[in-house]
C-alpha cells in the first residue's frame, strides 16, 4: 500500500518541477525575443529613415516594380506547382517501376453505356473482345439510343469469340436517363465483384484489364484510374489535347497516385471493387461530372484510388473549337457542382482531412488558377503596350514555353509518347490554355448564376 502510494505521487511531483522549469524557460525565451525584435526594428527603422530622402517615388516608378514583382511572382507559382507535380510524380514512377507483378485475375463486368454511339460502337466492342483477360463479361446499356446503336449492339449479343475464350455480351436497353443512371443499371445486374466503366466511344488497349486489376490485390485500394489518350490525331486541335492529356492530366494523376488519392477517376476507363460503389451509394445524375462525384464519394469513404498508366483508353478528343468549348464547360460545371455537393470537407478538415486537401486543390484548379491565368496575362499585354515591357514580356512567354517544353518532355519520355507533340509546348501555354481558361471562367460565372445547361453530347466521327 506504502509503494502504491508513492508511485501515485511521482507523476505529481514530476509534473510539478517540469511545469515550474518550463515557466522559467518560457519567460527566459519571452524576453530574449522581446530584445531581438526591439533591436531589430530600431535597424529597420534607421534604414528607413536614412534611405527614405535618397528614394524618389513616383507612380511610373510604382507600377514598374509592380510589374516587375507580379511576373516574378506568377513564375514562383507556376515553378512551385509544377515542380511539385514533376516530384510527385517521379517518386510515383519509380515506384511503379519495382511494383511486383502478380496474378491476382478474378472476373470481370465491363459497362458500356452508349446513347447514339453507332459510328464508335463497333470498334469499342472489337477493342474488348481482344483483351488480354480471360474470365470478363461485357454489359451494354443502352441509353434510349435515336440512332441504329440498339441493332448494332443486338449483333453483338451472346458469346462472341474472345483472345482466348468465348465472351458473354449483354444487351439491356432503357428509356433515356443519362450517363450516371445507364452506369448503375449496369453495375446493378452484373453479378461480378469488380465492375470496369467505360465511355461508349472508348476503345482499350489489350492489356488494360490485366494491368489494372491486379492492384486490387492491396485490399484498401476501392478503385484504379486508367490512362486516357487521344486516338484522332494529326489535326492542330486534336494534338493539343493529346498533348494536355499526356501533361496537363497524366501527370497530374501520377502525382496523386503516389499518395493513393486520384481525385478523378476518367470516365473512358475506371476499375472499381462494385462494394465499393454500392458504399458511395452509385453515380449521381444531379452533376455534369458523375465520375469525379463518385471519386470524391469513394475517397470518403476511406478507400485508396491508384493509377495504372498501362491501362490505356483511346477516346475521340473533340475536333473542332466549338465542341471543345462545349465539353470544356460541361466538366468545369461538374467539377464545381462536384466540390459544392462536399463543401463542408473544404472548412472541417477533422472530418476528412486527405479529402480537404484534394478538394481545396480541385478548387484551386477549378476557381482560382484561371481567373488568375488571366488576369496575369491582360496585366503583362497591358504593361508591354503602356509601359514598354516588350522585351520583358518575350522574356516571360520563353520562361514559361521552357517550362513546358521540360514537363512534356518528360512526360513524352515516360509515357513513350510521340515525340512530335512538343513543338506544341510553343503556344499550348500562351495560347491554348488562355483559351480553356477562359471558358472555364465563363461557365464557373454563369455556375453560381445558376443558369440552366444541358449536357452536350459530342458529335462522334467514329475516325
Amino acid at each position: 500500500m506504502e509503494k502504491l502510494r508513492q508511485i501515485q505521487k511521482i507523476p505529481f511531483l514530476i509534473d510539478e518541477e517540469h511545469e515550474n522549469g518550463s515557466v522559467k524557460d518560457t519567460g527566459k525565451l519571452y524576453l530574449q525575443r522581446m530584445i531581438v525584435s526591439g533591436l531589430l526594428s530600431v535597424f529597420l527603422l534607421f534604414i528607413i529613415i536614412y534611405t527614405l530622402p535618397k528614394t524618389i517615388l513616383s507612380v511610373t516608378s510604382l507600377l514598374e516594380y509592380s510589374i516587375i514583382v507580379s511576373l516574378v511572382l506568377f513564375l514562383i507559382i507556376l515553378l512551385v506547382r509544377y515542380f511539385v507535380i514533376l516530384f510527385l510524380a517521379y517518386l510515383y514512377v519509380n515506384e511503379y517501376t519495382f511494383l511486383e507483378e502478380n496474378n491476382f485475375s478474378p472476373f470481370v463486368s465491363i459497362i458500356v453505356p452508349v446513347f447514339n454511339e453507332a459510328k464508335v460502337l463497333k470498334l469499342s466492342l472489337q477493342s474488348l473482345l481482344d483483351l488480354n483477360y480471360r474470365d470478363y463479361e461485357i454489359i451494354i446499356v443502352n441509353d434510349g439510343s435515336t440512332d441504329n446503336t440498339k441493332e448494332i449492339a443486338e449483333s453483338f449479343v451472346g458469346y462472341m469469340e474472345g483472345k482466348f475464350n468465348p465472351i458473354k455480351i449483354s444487351l439491356i436497353n432503357k428509356e433515356n436517363g443519362g450517363k450516371a443512371t445507364a452506369l448503375n443499371v449496369g453495375i446493378q445486374y452484373s453479378t461480378a465483384d469488380f465492375v470496369l466503366c467505360m465511355d461508349g466511344d472508348s476503345q482499350l488497349s489489350p492489356d488494360s484489364l490485366k494491368r489494372a486489376v491486379r492492384h486490387f490485390k492491396d485490399h484498401e485500394i476501392g478503385a484504379v484510374a486508367g490512362n486516357v489518350k487521344v486516338f484522332n490525331r494529326k489535326r492542330f486541335l486534336t494534338d493539343l489535347q493529346a498533348l494536355e492529356y499526356i501533361e496537363g492530366l497524366n501527370m497530374a494523376r501520377s502525382a496523386q497516385s503516389f499518395i493513393r488519392a486520384v481525385n478523378i477517376i476518367p470516365g473512358p476507363i475506371g476499375l472499381f471493387r462494385k462494394n465499393v460503389i454500392i458504399q458511395a451509394g452509385y453515380y449521381s445524375s444531379d452533376t455534369f461530372a458523375e465520375d469525379a462525384d463518385l471519386t470524391l464519394k469513394i475517397l470518403a469513404k476511406g478507400w485508396k484510388i491508384y493509377y495504372e498508366p498501362r491501362a490505356i483508353s483511346f477516346t475521340e478528343a473533340p475536333s473542332s473549337f466549338q465542341q471543345l468549348l462545349k465539353q470544356r464547360y460541361r466538366w468545369t460545371r461538374g467539377i464545381i457542382q462536384s466540390i459544392r455537393k462536399h463543401k463542408r470537407l473544404l472548412v472541417n478538415p477533422t472530418i476528412n482531412f486527405r479529402n480537404t486537401v484534394i478538394l481545396w486543390s480541385m478548387f484551386y484548379e477549378a476557381l482560382i488558377w484561371p481567373p488568375m491565368n488571366i488576369a496575369a496575362h491582360l496585366f503583362f499585354i497591358i504593361a508591354a503596350l503602356v509601359f514598354g515591357f516588350s522585351s520583358l514580356i518575350i522574356f516571360w512567354w520563353i520562361g514559361l514555353a521552357l517550362l513546358d517544353f521540360l514537363s512534356a518532355l518528360y512526360c513524352i519520355v515516360v509515357e513513350k509518347e510521340e515525340v512530335r507533340l512538343l513543338p506544341y509546348t510553343i503556344i499550348y501555354r500562351m495560347f491554348f490554355i488562355l483559351v480553356i481558361d477562359i471558358c472555364k471562367a465563363m461557365s464557373t460565372t454563369e455556375e453560381f448564376l445558376g443558369i440552366k445547361m444541358t449536357w452536350g453530347k459530342l458529335e462522334r466521327t467514329g475516325a
